[in-house]
C-alpha cells in the first residue's frame, strides 16, 4: 500500500541538528514535518556526550532552551592543548576572550529530550516517529521522499525537503557526489573518574598514535575520546577495567592523578567525509549527512548546528513560493561553504600534522603551540573559529 503527501518543508531526521532546525523555522511562523526513525522518546537516556561550542549555546538560548539544559550541561571555561614528549602547550581561557565558557559538555539525551519537548509545544510541527526515510529523489517541481512507516510505505512530496539525518546512509542521491577519506583510526569514547577535580578545563592531547580528548562531564567526570589505529583501538576495548586504566594513565599522563574508574566503552570508524554540493534541486543536505569531521576540536556538530540555523534564516528571508528553487539553495550552499570547508581544513590538517613522528617535526609543533600561547591576535581568531566558526 502507498500514500501520497504533500509538504512544503520536510526534514528528514529529527535528531539535534533536524530538530534545531523545525524550532527555528517555527520562531518564524513555519510550519514543517519531521519524519524520525527512531520511536518517541528512544534517545533520552542517551549518555553519549556532546561538545558544544559557545555559538551553539546562543543557538539553543534563542530557541528558548538554554535555561532548561543549562543545569545538565558542564561548562568548558579552560581548554590545555599539549604534545606528548614536549614542553609546547596553549592555553585558552573563558576570561580572557570575553565569554561565560569556551564550550560546554551535554549529553545526547538531555538535548534530545529538550528538543523533543519544545517540538510538542508547536502545533504547526508535525513529527512522526518510526518513520524510516528509503529515498529522496530530488525532482525539478519537488523532492520526492519515500518512508516506511507502521508497514505502510508513503510517498512524500515537498517543496523543499530537508535531510537531517545525521549521516546515515540512503543510498546514492541522484545529483549528489560524496568524497571520503578514510584515517585508518578509530575513536574510542567512554567515562573516566580521575583522582583530581576537572576544574572545568578541557584537555586535547596530540601523541603520535593519534589525539586524545578530555572533557569535564559532570561533577569529577570526563568524557574521553582516545584515537588511534584500528587494530588497537579493538585491543583496548577487551582490556580489564583496571588494565584500561592503566594503560590510559601511561599513554596521557599526570594531569589529572590518576584514572579510577571507567564507564562503557565503544567505538566508530574515523573518516573525513562530504558533498561536493550540499543542494539539489528541492532539497538540501545538512549536519552530518552533508559532513563528517575527525573529532579532534570538536567542530563537527557544531557546525551542523550552525547549518540548521543559517539554512532557517534563508528559508525565513525568501517568498514561500521560491522554496528549494536554484535562488534559495545557492544562497544557502554560499553561506555555508566557508564554514564547512574551514572546519575541514582545520581538523584534518590537526590529525595530519600532529599525529605522526615525523623527524624535526615534533619540534616544530612544541614551537607552533608555545607561540601560540603569547600571540594574543592568534587565541582570539582560533578562539573565536571554534565559537562561531569563520564569522567569529
Amino acid at each position: 500500500m502507498s500514500t501520497t503527501q504533500y509538504a512544503d518543508i520536510l526534514i528528514v531526521g529529527g535528531g539535534p541538528v533536524g530538530s534545531t532546525l523545525a524550532l527555528a523555522l517555527q520562531n518564524q511562523g513555519v510550519a514543517v514535518t519531521v519524519l524520525e526513525a527512531r520511536e518517541q522518546g528512544a534517545s533520552h537516556l542517551d549518555q553519549r556526550a556532546l561538545a558544544l561550542s559557545y555559538g551553539s549555546r546562543l543557538i539553543l538560548a534563542r530557541l528558548g532552551l538554554w535555561t532548561e539544559l543549562e543545569p545538565e550541561a558542564t561548562a568548558i571555561n579552560t581548554i590545555h592543548v599539549s604534545q606528548r614528549g614536549s614542553f609546547g602547550r596553549t592555553v585558552l581561557k573563558a576570561e580572557e576572550h570575553d565569554q561565560p565558557a569556551l564550550g560546554y559538555v551535554l549529553s545526547y539525551g538531555a538535548l534530545s529530550a529538550a528538543l523533543d519537548k519544545a517540538l510538542l509545544g508547536f502545533p504547526q510541527i508535525k513529527v512522526v516517529y518510526g518513520a524510516e526515510a528509503t529515498a529522496i529523489n530530488p525532482a525539478s517541481d519537488a523532492a520526492n521522499v519515500s518512508y516506511l512507516h507502521e508497514g505502510v510505505v508513503y510517498e512524500q512530496q515537498a517543496g523543499l525537503a530537508v535531510l537531517a539525518d545525521g549521516g546515515r546512509s540512503l543510498g546514492d542521491i541522484p545529483g549528489l557526489q560524496r568524497e571520503t577519506k578514510h584515517y585508518g583510526h578509530d575513536a574510542l569514547v567512554t567515562k573516566v573518574q580521575c583522582e583530581l577535580p576537572h576544574d572545568n578545563i578541557a584537555y586535547e592531547r596530540f601523541t603520535a598514535a593519534g589525539p586524545v580528548a578530555l572533557l569535564p562531564n559532570g561533577d569529577r567526570d570526563f568524557s574521553l575520546v582516545w584515537t588511534g589505529k584500528a587494530d588497537e583501538v579493538a585491543k583496548l576495548l577487551e582490556l580489564e577495567d583496571e588494565v584500561f586504566l592503566h594503560a590510559l594513565h601511561e599513554h596521557f599522563g599526570d594531569r589529572v592523578g590518576q584514572f579510577l574508574k571507567v564507564g562503557k566503552r565503544l567505538s566508530f570508524p574515523l573518516r573525513l567525509s562530504y558533498l561536493k554540493t550540499v543542494t539539489a534541486p528541492h532539497l538540501a543536505i545538512i549536519g552530518n549527512a552533508a559532513q563528517t569531521m575527525h573529532p579532534v576540536a570538536g567542530q563537527g556538530f557544531n557546525v551542523g548546528m550552525r547549518d540548521a540555523w543559517e539554512l532557517a534564516q534563508i528559508l525565513a528571508d525568501t517568498d514561500s513560493l521560491a522554496w528549494g528553487c536554484d535562488a534559495m539553495l545557492n544562497a544557502y550552499q554560499a553561506s555555508r561553504q566557508a564554514d564547512t570547508r574551514s572546519g575541514l581544513k582545520f581538523t584534518d590538517f590537526l590529525v595530519n600534522v600532529f599525529s605522526n613522528d615525523m623527524v624535526g617535526l615534533r619540534s616544530v609543533r612544541a614551537l607552533g603551540l608555545g607561540l601560540l600561547d603569547i600571540v594574543p591576535i592568534a587565541k582570539n581568531r582560533l578562539v573565536g573559529k571554534m565559537s562561531f566558526g569563520p564569522r567569529g
